[in-house]
């Protein structure tokens, strides 16, 4: 999921220091996007401290479908829910560090089961209600027991609740089934709701249609530094400063600094880039720029038009993931199902190019589904597969597939073409100039792939009908750290793409997965769990169920208007700290 404490586990930070961190930050600004165009964010003594008030203007790709982030896991409502709502713990997304939020300090106890949470005093939600830990205790609940939660499986440990109680209105004690050893971390999925506008909708099972567009947003009310204030389907979305919000700035400042925060739903991305190039939005909440937008970025920001800032390698990956599921056509194409053809397409892939001409030089290669940036968690010594045609060919060769017909494109013992589709999300310029890459790769080594284009909902559809042979497409974690992100490891999983929600293990690879992260989630010893999760990069890498090729670079734009701006390697890149975003000092009206 994506400081003043007693805690045990409360602040991780990555191995490397802030300093180099930086400096290679620096760096790879100037290979990524040129030196002139991609400038870091000078600290706030280098500048004229931004005053408080005024009004940004965000883009958006989509729009929420829902208000409440317990009934939705898309994008825009995971914003809205950002802007809008607080949790216990807040998860600073640089850093990759725990911070105390609604919960000033805590304590875990020594065997990992269980945290004492103490809540700020004071506090109260956007409608002035006081905000105490009855407010905890509720939100548990409907992550756990309201119909159509999608809170409450990342809420799971050893796939047992947590349990939460209130001692008194400012303490709440979280108790775990098993010892874990991520902690507070748990709880930054959680952000919390008002009992007493929900309480009632909860308890007549129907607080999964209470707030939802078309409501009054007066129904609303939340503990973050913004109030939903407008909401125009397929224009915009504007959010107001939140009066009771209880966070303040160093400085004593009372947070959010801006006003308004206007975010417009702009579709297109062509439609999205002029936009910011015309100067009519200041910062793009889907965050990272494209390829083909760099060049004319790059002379905007030379003029002084905009901002270039990098955000170093990001998180969250594309990858191309094969149907392994008992549905899938077993007959006809066995070899999907065999780890030596998906091993030779990675020999196959030559990664270099692929980060060269997709994404212009800024992206690394890869090998599996952790990136370097995740330095807590990344590890070079897993199975990596160089660009190698002919090992390719050998390992193809190997499990009986030739050219038999002297075409230069295999055949299986039976005859029939070695080829499969893969399902793409059309419009999505990166994505589909990578799978046009692999496409070709996978010829030269006689393998043939059908590109099937398809909307984001004809996607969700086909993957869970399990009626396709393969798809290229990517998704964001909400956490660095892997014992958040059991749904993707375990075999019992919903994210475990390739053959989710298995009842138990359908191969002995994914089986000793699931033991291996078993023991990584309770191991309370930082190092013990390094070493174990590595192993379990080196079980997935020879079984390659999916295929990771390159990690892009982050690079944003944003308007000389935007101020104490922290960029971050996921998404939202900007807007995850929209509580002290700010219009700089010299920025001109719009």
């Amino acid at each position: 999921m994506i400081r003043s404490t007693t805690s045990r586990s409360t602040s991780w930070p990555l191995r490397q220091p802030v300093a180099r961190r930086l400096a290679a930050l620096a760096l790879a600004c100037a290979v990524a996007a040129g030196a002139a165009g991609c400038r870091r964010t000078p600290p706030a003594d280098e500048r004229a401290a931004p005053a408080r008030g005024g009004e940004l203007v965000a883009s958006l790709r989509s729009e929420p479908e829902h208000y409440n982030r317990y009934f939705s896991p898309r994008a825009a409502t995971e914003i809205v829910a950002l802007l809008t709502h607080a949790r216990l713990v807040h998860i600073d997304r640089v850093e990759d560090t725990v911070e105390p939020a609604l919960a000033e300090s805590w304590d875990e106890s020594p065997d990992g089961t269980g945290i004492t949470f103490r809540l700020r005093r004071g506090v109260h939600f956007s409608d002035g209600h006081p905000f105490t830990a009855d407010d905890v205790v509720f939100s548990f609940a409907v992550a756990y027991e309201a119909p159509g939660s999608v809170i409450g499986p990342g809420l799971m440990v050893a796939g047992k609740r947590l349990e939460a109680s209130a001692p008194d209105p400012h303490t709440v004690v979280v108790r775990f089934p098993a010892p874990f050893a991520p902690g507070a971390r748990i709880l930054e999925g959680l952000p919390i709701l008002p009992r007493h506008r929900l309480e009632t909708a909860f308890r007549d099972k129907t607080i999964d249609k209470a707030w939802t567009p078309g409501r009054p947003l007066s129904e609303l009310a939340g503990l973050g530094p913004f109030v939903l204030a407008e909401h125009v389907a397929g224009q915009r979305l504007v959010f107001t400063r939140n009066p009771h919000y209880w966070k303040t700035a160093e400085d004593g400042t009372p947070l959010p600094l801006l006003d308004r925060l206007r975010v417009e739903i702009v579709p297109d991305q062509n439609a999205e880039a002029l936009r910011m190039e015309a100067g009519d939005t200041d910062l793009m909440a889907n965050g990272n720029i494209r390829p083909d937008d760099h060049a004319r970025f790059r002379r905007l920001a030379g003029q002084g038009r905009l901002r270039l800032v990098d955000g170093g390698v990001g998180l969250d990956p594309d990858l191309l993931w094969f149907n392994l599921t008992p549905q899938a056509d077993k007959d006809r194409r066995p070899w999907l199902r065999r780890k030596e053809f998906r091993q030779a397409l990675s020999y196959a892939a030559d990664r270099q190019a692929i980060a060269d001409t997709v994404y212009l030089g800024a992206a690394v290669p890869i090998h599996g589904p952790v990136t370097p940036r995740n330095e807590t968690w990344y590890s070079a010594g897993v199975p990596a597969y160089p660009y190698d045609p002919a090992r390719a060919r050998q390992l193809l060769d190997g499990i009986g597939l030739a050219d038999r017909n002297g075409d230069g494109m295999l055949e299986d013992a039976s005859g029939a073409s070695v080829r499969f589709s893969v399902l793409v999300q059309q419009a999505v310029t990166t994505r589909e100039r990578a799978v046009a890459m692999l496409q070709d790769h996978f010829r030269r080594v006689g393998v043939g792939l059908d590109v099937v284009p398809v909307d984001v909902p004809g996607l969700q559809a086909a993957v869970g009908s399990r009626k396709y042979d393969s798809a290229f497409h990517g998704f964001q974690a909400s956490a660095t750290d892997p014992a958040m992100q059991l749904d993707f490891w375990l075999s019992s999983g919903g994210m475990h793409i390739w053959n989710p929600a298995q009842p138990s293990p359908a191969t002995e690879w994914e089986k000793r997965i699931d033991t291996l992260m078993a023991e990584q989630v309770t191991t309370l010893d930082l190092e013990a769990r390094q070493r174990i999760f590595t192993e379990v990069q080196r079980v997935f890498g020879e079984a390659l169920p999916a295929i990771y090729f390159v990690a892009p670079r982050v690079t944003l734009a944003l308007s000389p208007r935007v101020a104490n701006a922290r960029p971050a390697p996921q998404i939202p890149e900007i807007l995850w700290s929209a509580d002290t975003l700010a219009v700089a000092p010299d920025a001109g009206g719009r």
